[in-house]
């Protein structure tokens, strides 16, 4: 994904209906503090389940001789 010269990195996590709202919280905020994620989108559907979609920045190091 590239946002005006940003790239990111994407990942989409399927969770299941039995997923509690605070065990979801949870899991989004430990990605957030521990892998530099965050939040782009979270969909839930009306069987229960959700679809959430992360990002992180890509930072590339120019190598210099």
């Amino acid at each position: 994904m590239n946002s005006r010269g940003v790239e990111y990195e994407v990942e989409r996590v399927r969770l299941g209906r039995h997923v509690s709202r605070n065990a979801v919280r949870q899991l989004l905020t430990d990605h957030a503090e521990y892998g530099g994620w965050e939040l782009t989108r979270l969909r839930r559907y009306r069987d229960g389940t959700r679809d959430v979609w992360i990002r992180r920045k890509i930072i590339r190091v120019v190598a210099t001789v």
